[in-house]
């Protein structure tokens, strides 16, 4: 795998908030990116530093076998908000203020991982769009290798129910629709805060749960 860049980019002024639709803007228009004719190589057995987010994680086999696995990341355009990434069924994907990219690690575990599902893979995504030297993975504390963007990890959102939406932006001041350089896209911000949905049902927590700060 191509060595990941590891500068951290101070996202550019934000827009004016009358130019944006409501959270949640559903038309998608993919641009005329590129296709990047490679793929992400498979990470090696023996994992360097900064792709664990400590040396006791387990190593990183193959994803289990029920695994929702993100075979692809695609660059592309959207209305109001413009440069985004997403998966291959065309769900937009996202990074959190509280992961760290130097070295990569992923702090959405738990309760967290299920508002916000890592972006699994088997090492090998096809990329559209998107730099295969910006691509990476992090092993999560499961031993599951979750793919990176300049060294964030990558997440969707289950607040968002049809390809195209992007109603996780904004949410908890912490949660941004990634761009595919791996900076956050600031071009479109709620007003106010908005609060994370629920996790799936069930897993008995809601906002007044003190751990749910996420």
């Amino acid at each position: 795998m191509a060595q990941m860049k590891r500068t951290v980019i101070v996202a550019s002024a934000m827009v004016a908030l009358t130019a944006c639709a409501p959270a949640g803007y559903e038309g998608a228009n993919p641009g005329a990116a590129e296709p990047v004719a490679v793929t992400a190589a498979e990470p090696t057995a023996a994992a360097e530093p900064q792709t664990s987010p400590s040396p006791a994680a387990p190593a990183a086999d193959a994803p289990p076998a029920d695994a929702d696995l993100t075979e692809e990341l695609n660059g592309r355009k959207v209305a109001r908000m413009g440069s985004v990434v997403t998966d291959q069924d065309g769900w937009i994907l996202y990074r959190f203020d509280k992961d760290s990219n130097d070295p990569p690690s992923s702090n959405c575990v738990d309760k967290c991982a299920q508002v916000w599902p890592p972006a699994l893979t088997d090492g090998d995504p096809e990329l559209n769009g998107v730099s295969d030297d910006k691509v990476g993975t992090v092993t999560r504390q499961d031993g599951s290798r979750q793919l990176t963007l300049d060294g964030w990890p990558l997440y969707r959102y289950v607040g968002d129910k049809k390809p195209g939406q992007w109603k996780g932006q904004g949410v908890g001041g912490t949660w941004f629709v990634v761009a595919p350089d791996g900076r956050k896209n600031l071009s479109c911000l709620p007003t106010g805060t908005p609060k994370p949905v629920a996790p799936p049902a069930g897993q008995q927590a809601g906002q007044g749960d003190p751990n749910y700060s996420y």
